[in-house]
């Protein structure tokens, strides 16, 4: 039985290693950027409510194309800006912060919006059709509660760049599938045939097949209480100012108070993402390969 589904997009970044606003930059002729394309995809798997959380610099023409979207194929959509102030701090001042507190931030800025069972996703990763049926699937068979939410994972071998070392964590399950930990490495790359990453000035190697979170959870409503306490806790530790409040610590951080548990499912999609501008040719490719296949049509809103 289907259930009300939302799908949260992660668009408030600010892409420094892109050189651009990827959020909204269209990959092929169609003029659909990856947030498009997962869009598709969530709709095709059920879902009918689509949140973005943004920051400032987007385009109005772009929120007003997407809005033209959602009227013609009907589905409620949601923008949310997400800024310095979204969520009050009496007391607190941060004079020398440029940019908001990173994406568990994001997340609770998103808490009127939703009152559903919800997928989060970034904004700039292709996950491909199998994770959002994955994902509809364990909303629809109500295995996601505010004891139990969910993660679809990758390969670690599927998420490389050709251009330059990536930011992973690390996912250590336990023997039924339920995730331990999350370990963020910020270096990863192949390297004379092996998928290694540095740590103390040693490179360390990974199995290609290690699953890695793409930041692809299956969330309950429920997460927003957590994320606002651990929020004002995050405060209270006098971040500097360039410190970020992350969804994968939260989540980590609720495992560890046995808040919930996290079922981790490994995706069988292939995963494309643009951490660099020089990426965006290994998409376009990849995007036009499935054209070919008949997996996606020319214009996707055509």
């Amino acid at each position: 039985m289907s259930s009300k589904k939302t799908l949260l997009i992660l668009a408030g970044g600010l892409g420094s290693r892109y050189k651009g606003l990827k959020q909204v930059d269209g990959i092929l002729e169609n003029g659909s950027p990856i947030l498009e394309y997962s869009i598709y995809d969530a709709l095709e798997a059920g879902f009918s409510k689509v949140v973005i959380i943004v920051n400032t610099l987007i385009p109005q023409s772009y929120i007003e194309r997407l809005n033209a979207i959602s009227q013609a194929r009907n589905f409620e959509l949601h923008w949310v800006y997400q800024e310095m102030n979204s969520i009050p701090l009496q007391g607190f001042d941060y004079p020398e912060r440029e940019k908001p507190w990173g994406t568990a931030h994001a997340v609770l800025c998103a808490k009127y919006a939703i009152q559903e069972p919800f997928i989060m996703i970034n904004a700039d990763d292709f996950y491909g059709k199998e994770a959002y049926l994955l994902a509809a699937n364990e909303i629809d068979h109500h295995h996601i509660s505010d004891s139990e939410f969910g993660m679809i994972a990758y390969p670690v071998s599927t998420t490389l760049s050709g251009h330059g070392t990536v930011a992973r964590g690390i996912c250590t399950l336990d023997a039924e599938n339920y995730l331990i930990r999350v370990e963020e490495q910020t270096s990863i790359q192949k390297l004379n045939g092996s998928i290694i990453y540095t740590e103390n000035g040693q490179n360390i190697k990974l199995d290609p097949d290690t699953l890695v979170s793409m930041n692809f959870f299956i969330f309950n409503p429920h997460i927003f209480c957590s994320l606002e306490a651990y929020f004002y806790d995050f405060i209270e530790s006098d971040p500097t100012s360039k410190q970020e409040f992350y969804i994968p610590s939260a989540v980590q951080r609720m495992i560890d108070e046995n808040k919930v548990k996290v079922k981790v499912k490994a995706s069988p999609s292939q995963w494309m993402g643009v951490t660099y501008a020089d990426d965006k040719k290994s998409i376009k490719d990849f995007l036009i390969s499935e054209i070919k296949n008949n997996r996606y049509p020319e214009d996707l809103w055509s």
